[in-house]
């Protein structure tokens, strides 16, 4: 049974992105070899990755346009991708199905032995997935920046949730990445 890890970066106060859409220069605050070694790190790990329909854009703008070389983008653009969209019908990026129903495409997915799914950005698609309970773990790359305003990962007014702490590892450039594990509702 494969499981459903959500990744993301945030700031110190639980933004992951700035005031607009694809606010993200804090990324650079965070990233560095060690973040670059996990993000091959997942490449190898994952069989299937997961977008809310505007980080989908997003992700998929940068990855199928960058002259960057490397395992991201190779990653990037050759793994299955899976998209939360009630407004997209198709898509013409790589290996990339669209679907309205996320929670129950995700738990048949999930019920396939497998490699892993990663969901990376998506907020609203995280809460989500946490209320139907899909998700297994959440891993949070926290950088050692506040940025005053944003959009929080986890949102205001969610169901109460407990976690369990997987691991915690500090970054030499102040980055901590919390790796928990989501225990199921009492």
């Amino acid at each position: 049974m494969a499981k459903v890890i959500v990744w993301n970066l945030m700031t110190l106060e639980g933004f992951f992105e700035g005031r607009e859409k694809w606010d993200l220069g804090f990324h650079e605050d965070a990233w560095g070899e060690e973040l670059a070694a996990l993000s091959s790190d997942f490449g190898r790990k994952a069989g299937l990755l997961v977008f809310g329909r505007v980080t989908y854009e997003g992700m998929k703008a940068y990855w199928t346009s960058t002259q960057e070389e490397g395992e991201t983008k190779a990653f990037m653009n050759a793994l299955p991708k899976l998209v939360a969209s009630r407004k997209l019908t198709g898509s013409d990026w790589n290996n990339t199905t669209v679907t309205a129903d996320i929670t129950g495409e995700i738990t048949r997915r999930k019920a396939e032995a497998g490699k892993d799914i990663y969901v990376f950005g998506s907020a609203e698609l995280t809460e989500s997935l946490l209320a139907a309970g899909l998700v297994d773990e959440v891993m949070i790359a926290i950088a050692p920046v506040t940025i005053g305003q944003g959009t929080p990962l986890f949102k205001p007014n969610a169901e109460k949730r407990h976690y369990a702490l997987i691991a915690a590892r500090p970054l030499k450039n102040g980055t901590v990445i919390l790796h928990y594990g989501v225990k199921a509702a009492a």
